[in-house]
């Protein structure tokens, strides 16, 4: 016994004169790194979603890094590889391509880090701890909804983003609630990127190709502005009916200055907050639900001075 506790004490005496230090203890709450990566931050929805899941985590003290793919599903691979060499504790994600994303998926499993998605559903749901969006076939079923009341016999065309969930489901909900209204009619579904510039061109070209179109249903506020845009110049202001989906500043402003007629209101800020909870829930090892879905409301020119006064 005495021969062991005086080996321990040269043990220690050694350790102390060569500098040797005890195995790293994991981090403690407060010091923990988290990182998004967005599509686009060139839409106010993702900024509003990224300033309320920030503000949630510098709450616990813990940092966030954000990176913008700006619609380049290699850059948001590539910048997702490179973000988890520093070694984050959750990676929140907003997919470009919701199939495509699979690839980045695979490997942050592999590093054995959580990943949470936001906003865009991906098509691989078993390989990420949860998803948060907008109930957005909802969205898009009221959108119609709504063009219903306005034109009920509308000859309507649709402003997609065709690798992107949320305006999948989008048109999917549209066209739903389309069919309980059988004088209405879809013109045609063309491509805008989810962006004011492609949806810009997209608009250009379906009003000369249907000069008889007299509604666009653009999956988000910057699509509906891009189409505004082209509405305007082709001097049709006022003769086309616009509904779109995510109640905006932008959007509510344009309802309010009789541009835009109806937009379905989303919660960024209630989705990134939703995330950050259900991340320190993981990570303090609680069960966390895998679909979240978060309501949505129709705005109208009748409420869209209080959506202003709220944001």
């Amino acid at each position: 016994m005495k021969f062991h506790r005086v080996f321990g004490q040269i043990v220690v005496a050694l350790a102390l004169l060569t500098g040797c230090k005890p195995a790293t203890p994991p981090k403690p709450a407060g010091t923990r790194l988290f990182i998004i990566s967005f599509q686009t931050l060139n839409n106010p929805f993702f900024v509003e979603l990224n300033e309320g899941l920030k503000a949630s985590i510098e709450a616990k003290g813990d940092r966030l890094i954000t990176v913008d793919a700006q619609y380049n599903s290699l850059k948001q691979k590539n910048d997702v590889a490179e973000m988890l060499e520093q070694q984050p504790a959750v990676v929140f994600l907003n997919p470009v391509n919701w199939e495509g994303v699979k690839a980045t998926l695979i490997e942050v499993r592999r590093r054995n880090v959580p990943v949470i998605i936001v906003d865009a559903p991906v098509s691989d749901p078993d390989l990420v701890l949860c998803q948060i969006a907008s109930d957005n076939v909802e969205a898009g079923r009221l959108a119609c909804e709504a063009l219903a009341r306005m034109k009920p016999a509308a000859k309507v065309v649709i402003v997609q983003h065709s690798v992107n969930k949320p305006s999948i489901d989008r048109v999917a909900g549209f066209k739903a609630e389309m069919a309980k209204h059988p004088a209405m009619k879809i013109l045609d579904t063309q491509e805008g990127r989810g962006g004011s510039d492609g949806s810009e061109r997209a608009m250009q070209d379906l009003l000369t190709r249907f000069p008889a179109l007299d509604a666009v249903f653009p999956i988000n506020d910057p699509s509906a502005l891009g189409c505004i845009s082209a509405i305007e110049a082709a001097g049709r202001a006022g003769q086309v009916t616009i509904v779109s989906v995510d109640g905006s500043r932008q959007g509510a402003e344009a309802i309010l200055a009789g541009k835009l007629d109806a937009s379905v209101a989303q919660y960024p800020r209630e989705i990134g907050r939703l995330a950050a909870d259900r991340a320190y829930a993981y990570l303090a090892g609680q069960p966390v639900e895998k679909d979240v879905k978060v309501p949505v409301r129709l705005i109208t020119k009748e409420n869209a001075a209080a959506v202003l006064e709220a944001r």
